[in-house]
């Protein structure tokens, strides 16, 4: 159970931070931003992961990066953001 809320916690200041410093205006509610942060921090893990579960900043920046390139793809792809 503590997981699933890390998780929400997490995706929503990942989402929140990859909103601010994504370029241009990014309107989507709060669900989605959470959705966003977790799916952004599921893309970052998968590329750069290399066995570790340990917080880390450059894991929290690669999970940033990750949402923005979710946002990035979602715009180009037109999937309502």
């Amino acid at each position: 159970m503590f997981n699933i809320i890390g998780a929400i916690i997490s995706g929503l200041l990942i989402g929140a931070l990859a909103r601010f410093f994504y370029p241009g205006d990014v309107s989507m509610s709060w669900i989605a931003t959470i959705l966003l942060g977790i799916g952004g921090s599921l893309a970052a893990g998968l590329i750069t992961s290399r066995g570790s579960r340990d917080f880390s900043r450059a894991g929290c920046l690669a999970s940033i990066l990750g949402a923005m390139a979710l946002i990035f793809l979602g715009r180009v792809l037109n999937i309502g953001m």
